[in-house]
């Protein structure tokens, strides 16, 4: 336990200094929010609907930062720890190489979790946001979310033969997600058929999931995104459990 600290710690502060990662999962998110917060805090999400667009969009901008450390984040720190023989080093030491991706899991996961309390204060003192839903249903999927989003990423960087593979497939994935998927551009301003295209990306799923928990909405409305997310963590985390290459 004392290593993992450790380790833990030396490593975040290496994460932290880099800056990537505080940009893209913290920073980004929070400029996202303040522009969707100044244009559209009053503006009705439609004429039937009791809640701002503002609000609808909330679930949406969390999900940046989760798509930011596992698609992004996570592929690369593993493909390069690969290409540098780290990961063979520590086979051969009591510290096994399982322990610095447990590391690096959490260490994107408690970016995620900074980035989701910076955006509820934010949103709370600086829009009066408040979920209309369970925060122990909004809570869960983001859990949900985030599971899936770094079994992806630990797909990635398991089989990429080297950090430029790495990071090809992960810029295939992740800046499509960021722009298609609702986290910045809005889902329901898409035209039809880029939002028929945008269903099949699994970031617009977890979206959907993060927006329904947020309003309250029942959990009938997203079973097809919560089924869709439960396989897709099992299917990736199983392919890169099995076919995982250290060294």
């Amino acid at each position: 336990m004392r290593a993992f600290r450790k380790m833990f710690t030396t490593e975040l502060k290496l994460s932290i200094r880099g800056m990537d990662m505080v940009i893209f999962s913290i920073i980004m998110p929070v400029v996202v929010l303040v522009i969707l917060g100044v244009v559209f805090k009053d503006k009705a999400a439609s004429d039937n609907a009791d809640y701002s667009f503002f609000e609808q969009s909330f679930g949406a901008v969390c999900a940046i930062a989760i798509c930011a450390g596992g698609v992004m984040g996570l592929p690369l720190v593993v493909s390069d720890y690969r290409s540098k023989k780290i990961l063979k080093r520590y086979k051969v030491t009591p510290i096994r190489p399982i322990m610095i991706l447990s590391v690096q899991i959490l260490i994107y996961a408690l970016y995620a979790v900074t980035s989701l309390v910076s955006l509820l204060i934010l949103a709370s003192l600086a829009f009066d946001y408040q979920m209309r839903g369970s925060i122990i249903a909004f809570l869960g999927s983001y859990l949900l979310v985030m599971i899936s989003m770094f079994s992806i990423g630990m797909l990635v960087g398991g089989l990429a033969k080297n950090v430029k593979t790495a990071g090809l497939m992960a810029s295939i994935l992740y800046f499509p997600m960021l722009v298609f998927s609702g986290a910045t551009l809005p889902y329901e301003l898409m035209p039809r058929p880029m939002q028929i295209a945008s269903d099949f990306m699994p970031l617009t799923q977890g979206i959907k999931l993060l927006k329904a928990s947020s309003l309250g909405h029942s959990v009938s409305n997203v079973l097809s995104p919560i089924i869709i997310l439960m396989l897709l963590a099992i299917l990736c985390s199983g392919i890169s459990i099995k076919y995982f290459k250290w060294e």
